[in-house]
């Protein structure tokens, strides 16, 4: 069982839309990764901050680490840009030199920093990152724009995966159907299995946040809710369902979603009840958790996602947008709710496409 994403549920008022037209060129899409920590200046892995355009950040990692004389199965990175946009990120290479990685000259590549330092770059090792994003076509309303951002302040946008994340067509979650639940073939990469797992795991979350916004339970916690909390990323169990109710409308906590797994922390109470009657309904069982433990043991997703530094400007013909979002967080839904696309047919704001716009969680 899964949520269409085109049937998925909207957090601000649909009343409130402008529509435009996003990725006419590149640039349209601007992402600048905020890492987590600097590094050092001494070590064995070299950090290295790159511009890249056009390119997948695997594909450009591997560009550079050969480019070094290094292996790149031995390079790190925090998480996954999109191809199809300008994007500035940092990942790690062993055994190399800053100097040689700043004498680099690449095709679609700028090195902009390199430094040393003592550990690899691991995925989800970042604070943030920040979007600019320009919107295009004669439907572009600015007020339109600020007055959903300033409803997000309040309520947020719901962190759902994207349509990326399931591939062209959602080819990728019936791959992943064909595998996981009907016992198929398994991909013979194992990133490629990984991420298959992942998305039938994104299907189950975004099925489990679209009912809680239909029942009315994406504003307020429910008891035994997990909660995380928003300064330093601790969860713990709504036993308070009065002080839940005041944080959460402070922006101090926010509930937690399934990203299902056999090590994953259940919720308890009524939130734990819609849990287990979403998996249940889904048709997988503990024991199929358990056996594709190696490609996500299971966690938890933040419920909803409030973008940060926030600015609208207008060109003579763009609609300019930009915000900082945590890491695995969607920018497109953001955009989402600003355009509302899925009230047309078809979408103007949006592409699919086979690999995420960002993928900086951990699980992934």
């Amino acid at each position: 069982m899964h949520a269409p994403f085109r049937e998925l549920p909207y957090a601000t008022a649909k009343s409130l839309r402008t529509i435009g037209k996003i990725r006419s060129v590149p640039e349209d899409f601007v992402v600048d990764e905020i890492p987590a920590y600097v590094p050092t200046g001494q070590g064995t892995h070299l950090f290295v901050r790159f511009q890249k355009r056009g390119l997948t950040t695997r594909d450009a990692v591997e560009r550079i680490a050969l480019a070094l004389g290094g292996n790149p199965r031995e390079a790190g990175f925090a998480g996954l840009k999109d191809r199809h946009a300008v994007t500035t990120q940092w990942a790690s290479f062993f055994g190399a030199t800053p100097e040689a990685a700043l004498a680099l000259k690449l095709p679609e590549i700028q090195i902009l920093e390199a430094a040393l330092h003592p550990h690899k770059l691991r995925t989800g090792h970042l604070r943030e990152n920040r979007f600019t994003l320009r919107l295009r076509g004669e439907g572009i309303d600015a007020q339109a724009a600020r007055a959903v951002l300033e409803q997000m302040q309040r309520v947020g946008a719901p962190n759902y995966y994207g349509e990326q994340r399931f591939g062209i067509d959602a080819r990728n979650l019936d791959r992943a159907r064909a595998w996981i639940l009907a016992g198929g073939r398994a991909p013979r990469d194992r990133f490629e299995r990984k991420l298959l797992f992942s998305t039938l795991q994104s299907t189950l979350f975004n099925t489990w946040l679209a009912e809680r916004i239909d029942n009315g339970h994406y504003e307020a916690p429910l008891p035994g809710d997990l909660l995380r909390k928003e300064d330093s990323g601790g969860m713990f169990l709504n036993e308070d369902q009065a002080d839940a109710a005041r944080r959460m409308q402070t922006w101090e906590v926010s509930p937690t979603g399934p990203m299902f797994g056999a090590k994953m922390r259940w919720p308890e109470g009524a939130a734990g009840d819609h849990e287990r009657d979403l998996l249940r309904r889904s048709e997988i069982d503990m024991d199929t958790l358990a056996q594709h433990a190696k490609y996500g043991e299971g966690t938890r997703r933040v419920a909803r996602i409030r973008p940060r530094a926030v600015e609208v400007d207008t060109e003579p013909d763009a609609l300019v947008l930009r915000f900082d979002l945590p890491s695995g967080a969607y920018a497109t839904m953001i955009l989402r709710e600003i355009c509302k696309p899925e009230l047309d047919a078809p979408s103007p704001a949006h592409s699919q496409q086979e690999v995420p716009e960002v993928l900086d969680d951990a699980q992934t």
